[in-house]
């Protein structure tokens, strides 16, 4: 492999560790709308009330050419108890392991009490932190910025978060601050972010309820009574876990309307803010064309993935062997996801959820060494060569593994490949090396013509 297009190509998708930008503050000063701009897409959770946020959840960004991890984080308050300061632990642990730190102050509150608290951290972590004084909406606000200075945390940059004023010269100067060395992630993650998601009416509020012991979420009979997502901090298994249960998918959002259509949004936003996805089917009925759906959507937005086939309790003998069929002929394209037979209602296999969700994160997270997957790839070629087509043999002259979260893997050709080999390769992938619970991404790259461009 010679070819130094390839070779640049291969140099951009390993280039090892990210910098890791933390977005901290009290609650309420507008962090996750901030970084929702920064992203360019509403990933981040954003509510008129404090304490939405209630966990670390980190983002790829990038902006100049630059990639970098964005973690956005709950609001820091000195004087928590409770939830209040586990979520503190949380962001004041992102002060202290990120590479840089965007401290956020609401510009219309001024300095409070738990700013200067968190400005007594900040100067103690030694990392480089940025100032940003938000809902600063037109150039009259901008003096408002000038009593920031006392902070000692040197120029306020003013933006609006929600305009997106003043964004882009925020962004200049984060990845102006990016060290040489960096640490690539921080070093503690919180509780999984696990998205709870089905058609309506398949149990989802019933299955948080059973977890958490008690009533998170209403259960009605009625199709599509929970609307709003609600983060719930529950334990599983001996471990804490963040579920979202998410209001029922009816429609496409772009058939929906009313309240459905925002319901779908926020089931849209909390597989983005999720990493692994529990998708509930309803064990005593059909497979339907909705439950079909969700599973695309789950698979599209690269999140791990559990089966769980609830109302197992209503499922005879009967059932069961036509669920069978209808499982291997409706859902072969997610056979790789691990399944649970439960029942919301009984209680019954609870205790195997944890154990599946493990499972799937693992296969998520899951990364092969470039040398053994070349080795793979060259012994899988010599078993199997790609079929010739116009004369010629298309081969796959260098693999890596680019990501995790979910698995992306570039190959490099010397020409382009047959939908149904790269299928043959990804069956392949996970019959050796597992990847279970996880979409896997293959991406080609096809090494361009010396013929290219030249007068004929």
């Amino acid at each position: 492999m010679t070819d130094e297009a390839t070779w640049a190509e291969l140099d951009e998708v390993e280039r090892g560790p990210v910098p890791t930008v933390a977005v901290v503050g009290r609650p309420n000063v507008g962090k996750s709308t901030l970084v929702n701009r920064i992203l360019g897409r509403r990933a981040a959770v954003v509510q008129d009330e404090p304490g939405v946020t209630r966990d670390r959840i980190a983002y790829d960004a990038e902006w100049a050419g630059r990639d970098f991890s964005l973690v956005d984080t709950g609001g820091w308050d000195p004087d928590a108890a409770g939830m209040a300061a586990a979520i503190a632990a949380q962001a004041e642990l992102a002060m202290r392991t990120a590479d840089v730190v965007v401290f956020v102050v609401d510009t219309a509150v001024g300095v409070t009490d738990a700013d200067a608290a968190a400005v007594r951290i900040l100067h103690r972590a030694k990392k480089p932190v940025i100032l940003v004084a938000n809902k600063v909406d037109s150039e009259r606000q901008e003096a408002d910025t000038a009593d920031l200075w006392r902070l000692g945390l040197g120029q306020p940059y003013p933006v609006s978060a929600l305009h997106g004023r003043g964004s882009g010269d925020l962004l200049d100067r984060i990845v102006g601050a990016f060290p040489k060395e960096v640490t690539g992630q921080l070093k503690e993650r919180g509780p999984r972010r696990v998205a709870l998601v089905g058609r309506p009416n398949v149990g989802k509020s019933s299955l948080l309820n059973k977890i958490a012991g008690e009533a998170r979420a209403v259960v009605d009979n009625v199709a599509g009574t929970t609307v709003d997502p609600v983060d719930s901090v529950v334990e599983l298994d001996d471990e804490d876990w963040i579920f979202v249960d998410t209001a029922g998918l009816r429609k496409r959002v772009k058939f929906a309307s009313g309240t459905e259509y925002y319901a779908s949004l926020r089931t849209e936003g909390a597989l983005e803010a999720a990493e692994v996805a529990i998708v509930l089917l309803d064990a005593s009925g059909p497979i339907t064309e909705q439950d079909q759906r969700v599973l695309t959507q789950v698979v599209e937005s690269g999140r791990a993935l559990v089966l769980a086939f609830n109302k197992w309790d209503l499922v005879d003998d009967d059932r069961r062997y036509f669920l069978e069929k209808e499982i291997d002929r409706e859902l072969g394209q997610v056979s790789w996801a691990p399944r649970v037979n439960i029942s919301a209602v009984t209680g019954r296999s609870m205790a195997k959820l944890a154990p599946a969700l493990r499972e799937a994160l693992a296969g998520w997270d899951q990364r092969i060494p470039t040398g053994e997957l070349n080795q793979w790839i060259s012994a899988l070629q010599s078993a199997r060569p790609h079929p010739v087509r116009s004369g010629k043999a298309p081969k796959i002259l260098f693999a890596t593994q680019a990501a995790t979260e979910p698995p992306r893997f570039i190959l490099f050709t010397n020409a382009k490949m047959d939908k149904q080999y790269l299928k043959y390769i990804q069956r392949r992938l996970r019959e050796d090396f597992g990847f279970t619970g996880t979409p896997i991404d293959l991406a080609v790259k096809p090494r361009e013509s010396k013929k290219k461009g030249k007068r004929k």
